[in-house]
């Protein structure tokens, strides 16, 4: 979304982009700062950009740490942090004057850059978080909670969905605490009174656009009113919650906002209302202070929530989070351990989930197309991080195909851990 942001802005003052590092001006590197792989994968793409043309701009939440990077990169010309997009055009116009506007040919403003392809696109409706949890520095890179105003966002969903958009991927720090910096008040969109809530947000983003995708959703209380929405279809049944543990004393350590025996319940609770619910997480393995006994606990609590889509990450300090601090930190060792059996019992819940899935009929979005088979994802697919749909195409029937963007109804026929293998359902 930052990256799509600043891109517009740029084309919008006539700058063009530009494939190979040879034909630019200038490169503009937009980073993550929150884990070391991100980091170290950030740092890999300003060198990289350094040695092939020189001439670099960084932006993003690595930013945030300036003079770390000043360190390691001190040719860099710019470096700004996260959500700047006025300095990082201001940058650009220190290195290449933007083109001249001439209104022969520009009195018709240019669409926004999307990065995404046509068909789906991300909507961040706030930036920053309000949380303090102990390993999370993403507050002090991103500020505490900002809400877009539920008019500004409903109004680039028509448009998105006005240009082929068919599925929008809402995006925040935190989803679920959407409109509480704005104390919930009521604005109006089209001459109609709306609060700013998720709910609200949500009904109405599922009356514009085919499929609404929620991410990063905290098991607050007031989610539970989501989940009629996903029951009736307006807005799909999938929720990507995330959940970091398992047991009540880590989780108190981490300083999240939610306790694991309440956070069982809900997903029952949920489940028992909406059925073809897809819930994803991500968790934390090797945290200081865990025990055997604590992980132990939390493959018992994969096993009785039987989440569908799972992520893991084995601790690791962040410079400047509260966790650096903490006692008992965990053997490397053991945490890679943990990692691998964590994935590993997950493994066999996700496949089973998916095998249940043998046999029924679905809604597929298509994605893109090889000579034999597409590539789509169902209701319960977010892309690029949960798996796929492959389906087998007949070579000889070039006229039916369908095309990326487009739904079909798909026939489910084989499983693996991650993918859906199957059909396209008779007419």
């Amino acid at each position: 979304m930052d990256s799509e942001r600043i891109l517009t802005q740029l084309r919008v003052e006539g700058y063009e982009t530009v494939s190979t590092f040879d034909a630019a001006d200038v490169v503009v590197v937009n980073t993550c700062g929150f884990i070391d792989s991100a980091i170290e994968e950030s740092l890999d793409a300003i060198g990289e950009a350094i040695n092939e043309n020189g001439k670099v701009i960084v932006t993003g939440c690595l930013g945030a740490r300036a003079d770390f990077i000043r360190e390691r990169f001190p040719e860099v010309l710019s470096i700004t942090g996260p959500a700047a997009y006025e300095a990082v055009v201001a940058a650009v116009h220190d290195v290449v004057d933007p083109a001249e506007f001439d209104p022969r040919f520009d009195l018709v403003p240019q669409p926004a850059v999307k990065l995404t392809p046509r068909h789906y696109a991300y909507t961040k409706i706030s930036e920053g978080c309000n949380h303090t949890c102990s390993f999370c520095i993403i507050p002090s890179m991103r500020g505490r909670l900002a809400s877009r105003r539920i008019g500004d966002v409903l109004t680039e969903a028509e448009g998105l969905v006005a240009s082929g958009v068919q599925e929008l991927l809402v995006i925040s720090q935190d989803t679920s605490a959407y409109g509480v910096d704005l104390k919930f008040r009521t604005d109006f969109w089209q001459g109609r009174p709306l609060k700013n809530d998720l709910f609200t947000l949500a009904s109405q983003l599922g009356d514009i656009a085919p499929w609404v995708r929620l991410h990063y959703v905290y098991p607050y209380p007031h989610v539970d009113r989501l989940i009629p929405l996903m029951a009736e279809g307006k807005v799909l049944p999938y929720l990507d919650v995330p959940l970091q543990h398992g047991v009540p004393r880590i989780l108190k350590l981490m300083r999240r906002p939610a306790a694991a025996e309440r956070t069982l319940e809900r997903i029952a609770a949920w489940r028992s209302q909406c059925p073809d619910l897809t819930i994803r997480s991500t968790f934390i393995v090797g945290f200081p202070g865990e025990t055997d006994a604590d992980f132990e606990a939390l493959l018992e609590f994969l096993t009785e929530a039987q989440l569908d889509r799972v992520g893991c990450f084995a601790y690791s300090d962040v410079e400047g989070a509260a966790a650096n601090e903490l006692p008992d930190a965990v053997d490397p060792d053991v945490k890679m351990e943990r990692q691998a059996r964590f994935m590993a019992h997950q493994a066999e819940i996700s496949a089973a989930r998916l095998r249940s899935k043998i046999g029924t009929t679905i809604d597929v979005l298509v994605d893109r197309i090889a000579d034999d088979h597409f590539i789509g994802r169902s209701k319960g697919d977010a892309p690029e991080i949960d798996g796929v749909v492959e389906v087998a195409l007949d070579t000889e029937d070039r006229g039916g195909r369908p095309a990326a963007g487009q739904f079909v109804r798909v026939v489910i026929d084989d499983a693996s851990e991650h993918d859906l293998f199957g059909t396209l359902a008779s007419a």
